[in-house]
């Protein structure tokens, strides 16, 4: 199975190089730096046991250097880079492709269905968790299933790709509610990233720290509040107990959120606790925990410029 994956941050690296192994595949990233160190040394990955293992796969700057169509397009960019994602994804793509969105937040399939036509549009979510050390560098902190849904539309597009993964050893599964599964990573996001990247510290100090129980809490409450609201069924019986156990199983991990305002970059906050504050509004429902976590992360980035110390 032909794939590229189009945005080639810690996730996209990580499951370029767990995916190599077992077809071939075809990084695509803006990064001119990170680009230039995987082709020169190639991508090491830092893995769970510490060890460090080097993976030789082509990648490129701009879609347009790929010759040959491709199967499957995964789209690991941040959700504000979606649209041109997709856009690049339809460049590449085969007739009879799909393109995978295994982003965070919620939004990401409806704006890739846009571009690409719904027929040939998929969503995932995955447990896997990934950390980028610098340019061509990653590490693997955190594994986990990943699940992938299964329209009728493209059910055996679905199932192929599934074997496509565990053949990569990639503990994957079809779904066929979906949802569930999206908002029960939305509202772990919600409980851990933003708060992580406020304080700068690691998921586990989230979950250790007495003083962050309260600010997780209302956060998670109010997701949940939403969620079933939308009449959407969690896939757990006690989210704020689940969001500690991510913090403890992914001690070490830094959260997303909290490696892009680390690098002055903008966040994935408008998918995950400002989508809360949104839907919330229109459901009627206070979210006053998101509404802080949201601006204070946006304050973070609209002040990037002017950090002291």
């Amino acid at each position: 199975m032909q794939t590229a994956i189009i945005g080639a941050g810690a996730m996209g690296c990580l499951f370029g190089a767990m995916l190599a192994g077992a077809a071939p595949v075809v990084l695509v990233d803006p990064w001119q730096e990170h680009v230039a160190a995987i082709n020169a040394k190639g991508l090491t990955v830092e893995g769970l046991d510490g060890r460090q293992r080097v993976h030789r796969l082509p990648v490129f700057n701009d879609p347009a250097a790929i010759e040959q169509p491709v199967d499957l397009a995964i789209i690991f960019t941040k959700s504000y880079r979606t649209e041109a994602a997709a856009g690049d994804a339809n460049r590449i793509l085969k007739p009879d492709g799909l393109v995978l969105t295994l982003q965070n937040g919620i939004g990401n399939l409806e704006t890739i269905a846009r571009v690409v036509g719904p027929q040939r549009a998929v969503a995932g979510v995955t447990a896997h968790g990934g950390t980028l050390l610098g340019p061509g560098r990653v590490r693997h902190a955190g594994v986990g299933p990943t699940h992938i849904a299964r329209p009728a539309t493209a059910a055996q597009a679905v199932d192929r790709i599934c074997r496509f993964f565990v053949r990569a050893g990639i503990d994957t599964t079809a779904e066929e509610n979906l949802d569930r599964l999206i908002w029960g990573k939305l509202v772990i996001n919600v409980g851990i990233n933003a708060l992580a990247a406020i304080l700068r510290v690691t998921n586990g100090a989230i979950g250790d720290t007495p003083a962050c129980e309260p600010l997780v809490a209302g956060a998670v409450a109010e997701a949940v509040a939403v969620a079933h609201a939308l009449g959407i069924r969690l896939p757990y019986k006690d989210p704020l107990q689940r969001v500690k156990a991510v913090c403890q199983a992914t001690a070490a991990n830094r959260a997303s959120m909290l490696q892009d305002i680390l690098r002055g970059a903008r966040t994935e906050i408008g998918v995950i606790n400002r989508a809360i504050v949104e839907r919330g509004a229109t459901l009627s429902i206070a979210t006053p925990s998101n509404r802080l976590l949201a601006e204070i992360v946006e304050a973070l980035e609209a002040t990037a410029a002017h950090r002291v110390g």
